[in-house]
């Protein structure tokens, strides 16, 4: 795959999340990098990747969103940290920041189809790996060694952030170092509307989202050793971010993660095996939610996790991976909003992914089985909880194929069957959730998620221009949702409605489609990129859409390159999304425009990038339909008003 700058091509990448590092490639697969991802790098991870054909954003305000691939969200979507587990609570609760920040992110892969069963049934939705290289896998230097980094600062005018960043890396062609520290502030989001606000020294009625400023920093040390048939590497990293939760003006959260990571290969093994790779990884990850200076809630979870994946010695036109998955963690949350209980939670799993190449094409088969236990401990504090324990055992299978045909083009094809284990907190839960307003009961006698996925995809190309296009339909037999009882129960706050988890039958079905086309060549270039997708999503058994679906989005920008200056002029239209759960609030359309403008200069032996970047042109008020805020707190939290960044990378 080539990834696209603002207007120029770079090298190819291998998807690291691609198992066997084809460059044509039978599942979808989005990647973002160099230049690109500098400009469209946001301060969460799912801001960043919003607008990307088929992924949308859950946006709990700007300081916490994951994505949402294909309609699905929180434990559906599995996000890496090269290609190892990033544990944190984000899947728990839409006001629940991932514990990773693009200002430190060297890529960032998603992946779907069979090479997303290699990461098991919480895959179902796709995989985002975010890479970092913390722990480098390619020697940098050359026997002589030498010196590398890199520098980023930041200034925006819509949340006055000030974000700076620094890497280094050193070493010969036996090892490298790695270094690195970011830190990222903002204030309060200006948004274009009077919005009230309660928060102690703040203006009743300001146009800024009250209780949105946020404070985040980080870093690692890590390096790797080289030898002739391998490498071997660690890193230690940390990440904190103290951020308002904006659905409650006086509602603070203070965010802790570490992880140790070793991460190591063999390559010419000889015999039935090619290469054999492991990573081990251990994270502890702690957040405090503050009602004011008063710590309330603290939610902890730890865990660990190995994984180890051989390459198979190719036979004729037959070449895969197989492997062994092995994930630990131990969760717990005490206070008020201490809705799920203590659990424990362990899996294991055999995968393999095997690709089959012939004259007419590509063929690949993916298969994965599990071992999933899920123990609930109660919670020595709060009698409400039930202990228990349940045992799974997922099955998921895909099949894929991609066929040459003339004129440029490819087709391909993707067949899933997936199975999902229920979540602790969907077994388990039985208490307040503020966050989405409602007081959540899990069901302890929840069934396998069974899925069936199909995709059909076209791609094209030629020269500059280039055109993708994906349909599917994901048929799920028994999904687990949150399906409101009727019923109503008392806290020590208000009364809340409860919502019990059910399996219900549900189809989501969708359209993407992205091309880039070259206007212009020459000493100048111009382009002309497009994009567009649709979802829908319902509960077959009554009809009733279902929430937080994205709806139909289009967009466009023109690129133009001259010398060391590139830049870009686009707009993203969202459709009105009126297709929402009875009783729910529909989101009304908007258009946002924004422009870019980069240059790129040489400084003695550094390379500087200056860049500019204005967001939301026309300062339009826009509410997103995939947000629990635009239910649970309607008009409270808006996307951000016009906002201008600017910014210097230099490299060297």
């Amino acid at each position: 795959m080539q990834a696209q700058t603002l207007g120029t091509t770079l090298a190819p990448v291998t998807i690291t999340a691609n198992p066997l590092g084809a460059t044509d490639l039978i599942a979808p697969v989005s990647q973002y990098g160099g230049t690109e991802l500098l400009l469209r790098s946001k301060p969460t991870l799912g801001e960043t990747l919003d607008g990307t054909p088929g992924i949308s954003s859950s946006y709990f305000g700007p300081n916490a969103s994951r994505p949402v691939i294909r309609g699905l969200e929180g434990d559906r979507i599995r996000i890496l940290n090269n290609g190892g587990t990033s544990l944190d609570a984000s899947g728990l609760s839409h006001d629940h920041a991932v514990a990773l920040d693009p200002l430190a992110t060297e890529r960032i892969e998603v992946l779907r189809g069979p090479g997303a069963l290699l990461y098991g049934g919480s895959a179902v939705g796709g995989v985002v790996n975010v890479i970092d290289n913390r722990i480098p896998r390619e020697a940098l230097f050359d026997a002589k060694g030498g010196v590398t980094g890199k520098a980023d600062l930041g200034l925006a005018s819509g949340n006055a952030e000030r974000s700076a960043a620094l890497l280094l890396e050193a070493g010969n062609d036996r090892y490298t170092l790695h270094a690195d520290v970011f830190s990222r502030g903002t204030d309060d989001v200006q948004v274009p509307a009077d919005l009230a606000c309660t928060q102690a020294g703040a203006p009743a009625l300001q146009r800024r989202i009250c209780n949105s400023a946020s404070q985040s920093r980080g870093g690692s040390l890590g390096g790797s050793l080289f030898f002739e048939r391998g490498r071997l590497g660690a890193s230690v990293s940390s990440f904190g971010s103290d951020y308002g939760t904006v659905a409650e003006d006086a509602v603070t959260i203070g965010m802790r993660s570490e992880r140790l990571a070793v991460d190591g290969e063999l390559r010419g093994l000889g015999g039935v095996l090619q290469s054999l790779s492991a990573t081990l990884g251990r994270s502890v990850y702690q957040h405090t939610e503050y009602e004011g200076p008063k710590a309330g809630t603290v939610f902890k979870s730890n865990g660990n996790d190995l994984r180890l994946q051989a390459r198979q010695t190719r036979w004729g036109a037959l070449e895969g991976v197989v492997g062994l998955q092995l994930e630990q963690s131990s969760f717990s949350a005490d206070g008020d909003e201490a809705f799920a209980p203590y659990s424990n939670t362990r899996q294991s799993a055999l995968f393999a992914h095997e690709e089959l190449s012939t004259k007419w094409g590509r063929f690949s088969f993916g298969a994965r089985m599990e071992s999933v236990s899920v123990e609930s401990l109660g919670n020595p504090l709060v009698a409400r909880f039930v202990a228990g324990s349940r045992s799974f055992s997922p099955r998921s299978y895909a099949l894929g194929g991609l066929w040459p045909v003339a004129g440029g083009w490819q087709l391909t094809g993707n067949l899933a069957w997936s199975e999902r284990a229920p979540r602790d907190y969907e077994l388990y839960a039985d208490g307040p959730h503020l966050a989405t307003r409602a007081y959540e009961v899990g069901n302890p006698a929840l069934e396998l998620e069974r899925s069936s996925n199909l995709d059909l995809g076209a791609n094209w190309a030629s020269g500059a221009h280039r055109l993708s296009l994906n349909a599917f339909v994901n048929e799920f037999s028994n999904y687990i949702s949150q399906e409101a009882s009727g019923l109503s129960r008392e806290t020590e706050s208000e009364p809340l409605p409860e919502y019990r988890y059910t399996q219900v039958p549900a189809r989501f079905t969708g359209l993407e489609a992205s091309g880039r086309m070259r206007l212009l060549d020459g000493p100048q270039t111009l382009d002309l990129s497009l994009r567009g997708d649709l979802v829908r999503a319902s509960n077959t058994r009554n009809a009733q859409a279902l929430p937080r679906i994205a709806p139909a989005r289009l967009g466009a920008t023109l690129h133009t390159t001259q010398g060391p200056w590139t830049a870009e002029f686009g707009a993203s239209h969202s459709a009105a999304q009126t297709e929402v759960p009875s009783g729910q609030t529909a989101s009304t359309a908007y258009t946002l425009w924004h422009t870019a403008l980069a240059y790129r200069m040489k400084a003695g032996a550094a390379s500087l990038l200056w860049f500019a970047r204005l967001d939301n042109l026309s300062d339009a008020l826009a509410y997103s339909a995939t947000s629990m805020l635009t239910q649970t707190a309607p008009g409270k939290a808006p996307l951000p008003g016009r906002s201008m960044k600017v910014g210097l990378q230099a490299s060297f």
